[in-house]
Formats: C-alpha cells, sequence, structure tokens
C-alpha cells in the first residue's frame, strides 16, 4: 500500500502557518481566532479593521473554495439544534479557560515554543482522542 499526501490538506496547512507566520511579523499578532473574534466584539481603538478583513477573509476562502476546485466535506445532519447550541456553548467556555483556541495555542504558540500553549495542545488532542474512542465504543 502506498501513502499519499493529501495536497489540499498540505496546502492549507502551509496557508495557515505562511498567514500566522505574517500576522505576527506585520502586525505583531498571534493568529487565535478566538482572540480576535473577542477582539470584535469589544473593539479597542486601531484593532477593529485588521480583525474584520480576517474573519471576513476566512469566511470568503471557504465560500469561494467551490470555484477554485476544492470539494467541500460533507456535512453530518444535526439531529438537535439544543444539542448543537450547549456544544457551541462548552467550545467557547473551553476557550475562554485555556486562553485561546486550537489556532492560537496549536498553530501559533507552538511554532513559538510557548510551553503554554505545547501543554494546551497535547491537553486538546488527549481530549480529542479520548472523545473519538469514546463515541466508536459506545
Amino acid at each position: 500500500m502506498m501513502d499519499q499526501i493529501p495536497m489540499d490538506a498540505l496546502l492549507g496547512g502551509m496557508l495557515l502557518g505562511v498567514s500566522a507566520v505574517l500576522l505576527l511579523m506585520v502586525n505583531g499578532r498571534v493568529a487565535g481566532i478566538s482572540g480576535i473574534v473577542a477582539g470584535l466584539l469589544k473593539p479597542q481603538k486601531g484593532e477593529f479593521s485588521w480583525r474584520l478583513l480576517f474573519v471576513l477573509g476566512m469566511i470568503l476562502a471557504g465560500l469561494s473554495a467551490p470555484f477554485l476546485g476544492f470539494e467541500l466535506p460533507e456535512t453530518l445532519p444535526v439531529t438537535s439544534t439544543l444539542l448543537l447550541i450547549i456544544a457551541g456553548l462548552l467550545v467557547g467556555l473551553g476557550t475562554r479557560l485555556g486562553n485561546g483556541c486550537t489556532s492560537g495555542h496549536g498553530i501559533c504558540g507552538v511554532g513559538r515554543l510557548s510551553k503554554r500553549s505545547i501543554v494546551a495542545t497535547c491537553i486538546f488532542m488527549a481530549t480529542a482522542a479520548i472523545t473519538v474512542f469514546v463515541r466508536l465504543h459506545s
């Protein structure tokens, strides 16, 4: 059996890395999505426009992907709107408790060799593995 590199994932990862480095070099800011969105909700002078453009860029990139030849993943049906709302609130709570999200800690923090981010990313990954195990074996 031959291993193949999923080129879309490789390209996406490279673009994430380049954009995180550029944001850090140009603006001195970490590309953590939860922090960027939080800054939109409580705007400070000179901080709103770049944050809005960053979020709009993510949305437009996702919307334009099919027109550029990329396939969107199939979505799973939502069985309960209440469950979806609870899950979203738990993710937000975890982001606040962990002082950041997977993009901030996993992509930017680990790349900067932040001890806090390395620990947080290990916890994210362990939690994900446990969740998958429980989901597949229950």
